[in-house]
């Protein structure tokens, strides 16, 4: 049971297992993290995905005595791990470094962190958490030959004062004001809805607020350019990653409540913006695997799962497809679907969707295109020291110059031929407008086109004041990530699609437990208390999917604790009086219209 009928396992996971056991005896280390519960097997346990969410729940779960075994049809750590560039190395150099996007964790997560401070590295008191840094700062950059605004990041110092409304619209006002060249009255009036959602009780968020779109609810239409590209269009598409005339403002003012508050030194676990100081193989997935594989997890990677099978009641077992192409039936006690849900809906046959009719409401679930791009520099950049924001850019792009930040690491002696110095690593968005240079959609471009346009979009906004950030004489190389496939032609695909947040999104986001006993859901796209597609949501759904599991198997086990978001006590009377008023059929307190 937990098993495929057929023996064998990756190279991957060999090594991975031999390395744990030198690595864990030279560090002193036990088998178990803190924590850890050495109780005898309870049961086997197939988890099929290997990201974020598959390898949280491999890590509770052994932790906890099940024999687990996670099957990934591709690469551990799915969206969130590091990759070699294709013959990219020269002589005894690693590869240059790649990923579908780059790595941000802010101080708003607190369940990840906590598995991360639980994955031992060495040299590290507090595990691979000791490899988040902290950039200084951060800046919103302009085309057009407006100067760049570059904004310091708020850290933790101390214990803040209370907080009152007044104090909350004053300190956005002046970061406003300081920040944006938006008028006066549009300030004043983005203020005013910050306010109303601050202070908007649940029921009101759940319903009214998940059913108005942002780009309504902030009246973008009537205001001005910069109103809409910074806080409309700003903060949906680059950080959000939906569109904002349809995302809900639920989502995107959860998000933005949580950030504000980050940086006010509210209910953090650290500063807004933390990123890892290495690529992030190096410095979190790979150490997660070791550690994995010396508290007993299996691992086969290229494994495909093809069908969950249901009968009796029952999930009966996953038909996976192996790494050479032979389909297999893999049963075990417990199932956890720690897939992308594009992917595990596929997998879903009209039996197993009758039992519980929340995994027919996934099929509602959009999805949609936020993909990464990487350009080598044989110069580092004079650019923001951290991450930038090109505000005006068709295709909404994000960016960080990384090897400054990676303080342990000479880039060109431990990376590439020797001659790039620095990575640009580079999020793209929007695919479905068109850019500057070829007037197509990134869709419709090859993958040359894609590189070209996006360095022209870059430059329009990092060289139109008269510096020369970027020139092309010192772009050495660039690296489309490979899950983009198709494009400039009929059928562009994407096998990395992120989880978007249109209106109606949160009530057809499925539970971790479903109605079928031995079946339980991990994901980015599964109900947690971030509502947010991210690595804090997809670590927070695997912990509730073990909870469930724990529930369903009668296991005496500690439960996993799953923190949800930070409120602020000072604003609780007033969402009480403004359920008062919802019940009631009136409008939020502070709702001017």
């Amino acid at each position: 049971m937990g098993r495929p009928q057929a023996p064998g396992s990756t190279r991957r996971t060999f090594v991975a297992r031999a390395a744990t056991v030198g690595g864990a005896a030279a560090l002193g280390l036990g088998a178990l993290s803190q924590g850890a519960h050495a109780a005898p097997s309870t049961g086997t346990v197939a988890v099929l995905g290997g990201g974020v969410a598959g390898l949280t729940a491999a890590h509770e779960l052994a932790e906890r005595g099940f024999a687990v075994t996670v099957y990934e049809r591709r690469a551990l750590g799915g969206k969130a791990r590091s990759f070699d560039v294709p013959d990219s190395a020269k002589g005894t150099r690693k590869p240059l470094p790649g990923e579908h996007g780059f790595r941000f964790i802010p101080g708003i997560y607190h369940n990840l962190p906590d598995t991360m401070r639980r994955i031992p590295f060495p040299g590290n008191r507090n595990g691979v958490w000791d490899n988040l840094i902290a950039p200084p700062e951060m800046s919103f950059t302009r085309a057009g030959g407006r100067e760049d605004i570059r904004l310091p990041i708020p850290g933790r110092d101390g214990q803040p004062a209370d907080l009152t409304p007044d104090d909350i619209a004053r300190a956005l006002t002046a970061f406003l004001d300081t920040a944006f060249s938006i008028p006066a009255h549009e300030v004043a009036y983005f203020v005013n809805r910050a306010l109303v959602f601050l202070t908007s009780c649940d029921e009101r968020r759940d319903d009214q607020w998940e059913a108005k779109p942002w780009w309504d609810f902030v009246r973008a239409e009537d205001m001005s350019y910069d109103y809409q590209r910074i806080l409309a269009v700003g903060v949906t598409r680059n950080i959000v990653a939906t569109k904002a005339e349809v995302a809900s403002t639920r989502t995107v003012g959860t998000l933005g409540e949580a950030f504000v508050f980050n940086a006010l030194g509210r209910g953090a676990d650290g500063p807004p913006d933390r990123i890892l100081n290495a690529p992030t193989n190096e410095a979190w997935i790979d150490p997660w695997v070791r550690h994995l594989t010396s508290l007993g997890v299996e691992f086969r990677v290229g494994w495909t799962v093809r069908e969950v099978a249901y009968g009796g009641g029952r999930v009966t077992k996953a038909v996976i497809e192996d790494a050479d192409g032979v389909r297999r039936d893999v049963t075990a006690d417990h199932y956890v679907q720690a897939m992308p849900v594009e992917h595990a809906r596929r997998t879903w046959g009209a039996a197993l969707r009758g039992a519980d009719p929340q995994l027919a409401r996934c099929d509602k679930l959009r999805t949609d295109w936020m993909t990464g791009i990487q350009f080598y520099l044989t110069e580092r950049p004079k650019i923001v020291d951290g991450h930038f924001n090109c505000i005006d850019s068709p295709w909404s792009l994000t960016g960080i110059a990384q090897a400054a930040h990676w303080k342990g690491r000479d880039f060109p002696a431990d990376y590439g031929d020797g001659v790039a110095v620095d990575c640009l690593s580079v999020d793209i968005s929007e695919w479905d407008k068109e850019g500057i240079l070829y007037g197509k959609t990134a869709k419709n471009c090859t993958r040359e086109e894609v590189a070209r346009e996006v360095w022209a979009q870059l430059k329009a906004h990092l060289n139109d004041t008269g510096k020369q950030v970027l020139t092309d004489g010192k772009l050495h190389s660039w690296h489309l990530d490979p899950g983009v496939d198709g494009i400039g032609g009929p059928h562009p695909t994407n096998d990395d699609e992120l989880l978007i947040h249109p209106v109606g999104t949160l009530h057809n986001r499925p539970s971790a437990a479903t109605k079928i006993p031995n079946f339980f859901l991990a994901g980015d796209y599964v109900a947690v208390d971030i509502d947010l597609a991210t690595m804090e949501g997809a670590n927070a759904a695997a912990r509730q999917a073990v909870n469930a599991l724990l529930d369903r198997a009668g296991s005496d086990a500690k439960r996993c604790a799953v923190k949800p978001r930070y409120r602020v006590p000072e604003l609780e009377g007033l969402k009480r009086a403004d359920r008062t008023r919802y019940r009631l059929g009136l409008r939020n307190a502070f709702d001017l219209g």
